[in-house]
């Protein structure tokens, strides 16, 4: 009886181990054809092409003016010349306070010259701008003439400086664009720290006019 299950051990034993090996094998050869396929696969194919450096992208001058025209300082900010916003709208608020101080005053003066050309009673804005040393009754009296001129010089005064305001303010804006956008075109620009200059002597090849002469060569690595 021990040895028929000794008979059946060895028989179920044989078979496995059968089994086993024909899965060993089929593995090899599995490993061996994704190996050739490896060894193919670097043969013929670069690192570079299976995984490939994503390429630097272009700075663009168009967006630095386009980004500049909507809001003044966000094409530098798009360049990342931070520094440069504040100058800008430290220049822009003092040309706005420029532009309302002057436009205030105008219309002050052309009001009181309106009202004191037309000698309405009932409209004397002009009150307000009298000198402190001059009454109402002398500037309407001996020193009309006067101050009617100085009421025009006044006006026209302000109305030109308001207007200088603009035009000043409106340079900026385009300064603020061709600032933007030639920032723009040397953003990606290679300056190299290593900037060198070398002095070297030379012997020149002799010509049909003159002998072998020794000279000196500069030498500029940028």
């Amino acid at each position: 009886m021990d040895f028929m299950l000794w008979r059946r051990f060895e028989r179920t034993l044989i078979i496995i181990i059968l089994l086993l090996a024909g899965t060993g094998t089929h593995w090899l050869q599995a490993q061996e054809i994704v190996t050739t396929d490896t060894v193919a696969f670097n043969a013929e194919t670069s690192l570079q092409e299976v995984f490939p450096i994503p390429e630097k992208e272009i700075h663009s001058p168009h967006k630095a003016t386009f980004y500049s025209a909507i809001l003044p300082g966000l094409g530098q900010a798009y360049n990342k010349k931070y520094w440069k916003i504040p100058i800008i709208y430290g220049v822009i608020g003092s040309m706005t306070y420029a532009i309302h101080f002057n436009t205030t005053n105008y219309t002050k003066y052309k009001n009181a010259y309106r009202d004191f050309l037309i000698g309405d009673p009932g409209n004397k804005s002009y009150i307000e701008v009298i000198p402190p040393t001059l009454t109402v009754e002398q500037v309407e009296g001996q020193y009309a003439q006067w101050f009617e001129e100085a009421l025009e010089n006044k006006k026209e005064y302000y109305r030109r400086y308001r207007d200088l305001s603009y035009i000043i303010m409106a340079g900026i804006y385009v300064l603020n664009l061709i600032d933007a956008t030639v920032d723009a075109h040397f953003y990606d620009f290679d300056v190299s720290d290593d900037l060198s200059m070398r002095v070297h002597p030379v012997i020149m090849e002799p010509t049909p006019f003159s002998q072998k002469n020794i000279g000196i060569q500069l030498s500029f690595n940028f």
